[in-house]
């Protein structure tokens, strides 16, 4: 485990049910200034930190005196343009306070799934923190549409970390650590201090909420799912309380705190951490065992021939899934088809195509190269 002398990308999501004092809505202000104070300590020590925050929502909602969460996609636009503002104020007197420069970045999920826009955020984060300033970002609620938003912050933090190649990921939250149940209304909960694997929760018996605070929109299984996320990407992620965020430098010291998601080999190349993280699948492909083995175990790229079965309308270079005959997903890639050349030359030598499209396609349906396996097929 790294010790805090070792200079680390640090990426800490802290959530509305943190910032805010129950059911009012109002700013916790010592919370956020012990955050702002923990935040610049780690800066000081050399550290690399981004700070993904909640919250623009629930102030907006104080600031006009509503009494619950907007439910039209429009109010929650209004509300939020309202609260950012008075949000960012805020962060930035308590940091400029401590000789703290910070930077607001707005993202919504397209920033992420185009190449382009990706390659740009990537670019601008790096920048950021060579300058030694502190990214605060939160989704940009005032002009994302549903099918553009990542819905909820934990899987934005999660998302970003895996942009950054970060070390670590806190998801700071209104419990100190995960339970086997709700420690709140069961007193027989059990702590649950390191996760190997996402898939062992289910071993473990953990039973989660599918909703946060009243004025948030995540629970403990978005936090769980951004785990996932990040952990794949290579990235150590650890789930711990939000009202003490003077906790990252004794986790970082190696206490015992929280729970902690232990990473998984991180991704070859940044390209891949796009494809397998931030690229949404508009398809599946369900190919034959003979493709499995040479495509998890040889790590080759999918021919046609291999090709059982095509899910769905995309385009040539849109994202699919790759799953073997019981639906089991192996593998995520970009393909060089869209889905009707695709059902014209599935189960078709490669040499076949120029005769059954009429020109000449790519020899490859995906390319090794555009091509992640799925840590659940290994």
């Amino acid at each position: 485990m790294n010790a805090v002398a070792d200079p680390l990308t640090l990426v800490i999501k802290i959530g509305t049910s943190s910032l805010t004092q129950g059911a009012t809505g109002q700013l916790a202000l010592s919370t956020i200034a012990s955050l702002v104070e923990t935040l610049s300590a780690l800066r000081h020590q050399g550290h690399q930190v981004i700070l993904v925050s909640s919250g623009a929502v629930g102030v907006g909602c104080a600031r006009l005196g509503l009494a619950e969460r907007p439910r039209t996609i429009a109010m929650k636009q209004a509300v939020a343009a309202v609260g950012q503002g008075r949000l960012m104020r805020i962060y930035d007197d308590l940091f400029t306070t401590l000789g703290q420069p910070i930077a607001q970045v707005l993202l919504t999920r397209t920033d992420l799934v185009q190449r382009s826009r990706y390659v740009n955020s990537y670019r601008t984060f790096r920048q950021l923190l060579q300058l030694g300033v502190i990214p605060v970002v939160n989704e940009n609620d005032t002009v994302a549409v549903e099918e553009l938003k990542f819905g909820d912050n934990d899987t934005l933090s999660a998302q970003v970390a895996s942009l950054v190649g970060a070390d670590w990921l806190f998801l700071l939250t209104d419990v100190d650590q995960l339970y086997s149940a709700d420690p709140r209304s069961n007193p027989d909960a059990q702590p649950i201090y390191v996760v190997e694997r996402v898939e062992q929760l289910a071993d473990l018996q953990v039973q989660v909420g599918d909703r946060g605070s009243q004025w948030g929109t995540g629970g403990m299984m978005t936090k769980i799912e951004a785990a996932r996320i990040a952990t794949t990407a290579g990235v150590r992620t650890v789930i711990t309380e939000g009202r003490h965020p003077e906790n990252l430098l004794k986790i970082l010291s190696g206490e015992a705190l929280g729970t902690q998601f232990t990473p998984q080999a991180r991704p070859a190349s940044a390209r891949k951490r796009w494809i397998a993280h931030s690229l949404m699948a508009a398809g599946k492909l369900y190919v034959d065992e003979g493709a499995v083995q040479a495509i998890c175990q040889a790590g080759k790229s999918l021919l046609a021939a291999g090709i059982t079965e095509v899910e769905g309308e995309f385009e040539r270079q849109d994202a699919v899934q790759l799953c073997d005959r019981t639906g089991r997903e192996v593998a995520r890639g970009i393909v060089n088809y869209g889905h009707s050349d695709l059902e014209k030359i599935r189960g078709h030598h490669s040499d076949e195509i120029p005769d059954l499209l009429g020109y000449r396609g790519a020899d490859t349906v995906i390319h090794r190269d555009n091509l992640v396996i799925s840590t659940n097929s290994e």
